[in-house]
């Protein structure tokens, strides 16, 4: 359908309309503009967000859970939905935005060029109009006075009063009358016939094809923003693919945590490898009395109080481990919180469990900055060769230095590895029977066995009464070591010898079968019998152990 043909009369709606279409194309240029914006800001708090809950340097033990991988995984999926928001954001404002824009300085120049064109055929077949009424009021006017002139001259001619120069008079005024009143109807006629055939081409020739120039504006308009809007479609479903993924990431991130996993985490991270204390035994003072004298008695002529190096009675060794004080010595607390502010290099002041975990990971560091270091050497050898092959490139001297500094890395690197890795096989060897922070820590002081090289988790042989007394309770062999009867709980088997080399430990050869009287309380020691049944300590990593079935 043609508006020249079906809205020939509406030339100023049509202008309108047009200009109403303008503003609309104009109007939704402003709706991407702040569209994009709205993308823009979105994407920036979206990655602000992600970067304020970005793991922090401090916090890197703690995402070692998966629960705590899964939220970090999960945030970096939001970091690139983020990104895709930027993509959605550039392509509706530097493509569709810019093409409306174009589109709406042609479509106002067209516009305008059109509408003036149509206002100039307006304004002829307005001139014409005039023309033709001008000619015909000039023809009416012409025919009046004719008609008088001829209404003159008859009454003159049947007036017999008026003589013939009179009447003759009124005849030649009525005969140019009637000749001005043809010549006007013949101008008029001719102005008609102009008027008509201008108007006929200007309604069907001329306005008509201003009226399609302006049809084809606004198909151009309607088409493009058809364009646009699809495109805006387009634009986003290129980014639902990457979106999609990165949600199919966050299901696989919700996936990957496993709380099994995590409490084995926790475990191993804060597991100290201390034993659980034992049960605080039953002291009846109504009884201490007569124990006093015997030890008194029995060990008047052995020691003094004042040795420093005296094992201490059984009963105040039972005493003192059992303790709830006992528990709480400041070695344990060390142990067990990990608190020091002058952390040794061995990690001996960590409880077991921490110190294998921080001594593995020094390990796999020192590994790694080795590795590190040999890619660096085969890289600088390479070289070498190169420039001995092509000296214009280098002098392979250069590189000598180069060489020698690494291989010395190399050297501390290696020096350092097998000190740790030796600190790790004392770990390793004692992990199982290890105890209070006392125990771990190595000493100057301390006596090692003869066999410390060859059998893993030698303890440190230090006199048993190595228990700090309970306040208030400060004489620790009160009691004597007669008056307490041990019952046999088990049996062990001696993996290496040993030699006694203090006061209440006793030798023992390898192989050699034993009964156990007390098991190890923390302190690296086990009480056992012998054949022959003398009664001491032997170490508990030299034994195997194999307790009876008790209620």
């Amino acid at each position: 359908m043609s508006w020249g043909t079906e809205l020939w009369d509406q030339y100023d709606n049509v202008g309108v309309h047009t200009q109403k279409g303008i503003d609309f194309c104009e109007k939704f240029t402003h709706f991407l503009k702040e569209r994009s914006a709205v993308e823009l800001e979105y994407a920036r708090n979206l990655k602000k967000l992600v970067k304020n809950f970005q793991p922090k340097k401090r916090e890197e033990d703690e995402y070692q859970f998966t629960w705590a991988k899964g939220f970090v995984d999960m945030i970096k999926e939001v970091h690139d939905i983020a990104g895709q928001h930027e993509v959605i954001a550039e392509s509706l404002q530097g493509t569709v935005y810019k093409d409306l824009q174009n589109l709406m300085t042609e479509l106002k120049q067209d516009r305008k060029k059109h509408l003036q064109e149509g206002a100039r055929l307006q304004e002829q077949l307005r001139q014409m109009a005039l023309s033709l009424d001008k000619a015909k009021k000039t023809y009416e006017k012409a025919f009046k006075e004719s008609e008088r002139a001829l209404d003159n001259y008859r009454k003159a001619d049947a007036d017999i009063n008026l003589s013939r120069a009179d009447v003759e008079k009124q005849r030649i005024i009525m005969n140019q009358k009637a000749q001005q009143c043809e010549d006007c109807k013949n101008e008029y006629a001719s102005v008609l016939q102009q008027f008509n055939s201008h108007q006929q081409e200007h309604y069907h020739t001329a306005m008509p094809m201003v009226f399609q120039q302006l049809q084809e504006m606004e198909t151009k308009r309607i088409t493009k923003m058809k364009d646009c809007v699809l495109q805006c479609a387009e634009i986003e479903k290129s980014v639902i693919p990457i979106i999609n993924t990165c949600i199919e990431g966050m299901i696989k991130a919700a996936g990957s945590v496993n709380s099994a996993q995590d409490s084995k985490l926790v475990i191993d991270k804060y597991k100290s490898g201390f034993p659980i204390p034992q049960d605080v035994p039953f002291e009846d003072l109504s009884n201490m009395g007569g124990m006093v004298d015997n030890q008194n008695n029995s060990t008047s002529n052995k020691q003094t109080p004042s040795n420093p190096m005296k094992p201490s009675t059984v009963s105040s060794k039972q005493k003192k481990r059992g303790g709830l004080f006992g528990l709480f010595g400041s070695s344990k607390i060390i142990g067990l919180l990990g608190k020091v502010d002058d952390q040794k290099e061995d990690f001996s002041d960590l409880p077991p469990n921490q110190r294998r975990r921080k001594l593995q990971q020094k390990i796999d560091l020192i590994k790694k900055d080795m590795a590190k270091e040999t890619a660096e050497r085969e890289g600088i050898l390479k070289l070498k060769d190169v420039y001995v092959s092509n000296p214009a490139l280098g002098d392979p001297n250069m590189l000598a230095e180069k060489v020698e500094e690494n291989a010395q890395k190399l050297d501390a690197l290696q020096q350092e590895l097998l000190k740790y890795e030796g600190y790790l096989a004392e770990c390793e060897g004692k992990r199982r029977h290890s105890a209070s922070g006392d125990s771990i820590h190595s000493s100057d002081s301390g006596h090692h066995a003869p066999h410390t090289i060859s059998t893993p988790g030698t303890p440190h042989q230090q006199p048993h009464n190595v228990y700090a007394p309970i306040d208030g309770d400060e004489d620790g062999d009160e009691f004597g070591e007669g008056d307490v009867e041990f019952h046999v709980i088990g049996t062990c088997r001696a993996l290496y010898p040993f030699e006694a080399t203090n006061e209440g430990s006793v030798p023992m050869s390898e192989n050699e079968e034993m009964q156990i009287l007390e098991e190890d309380q923390g302190d690296g020691w086990t009480r056992v019998r012998k054949v022959d049944g003398t009664e001491g300590f032997v170490p508990s990593s030299y034994v195997q152990c194999h307790y009876l079935t008790s209620d």
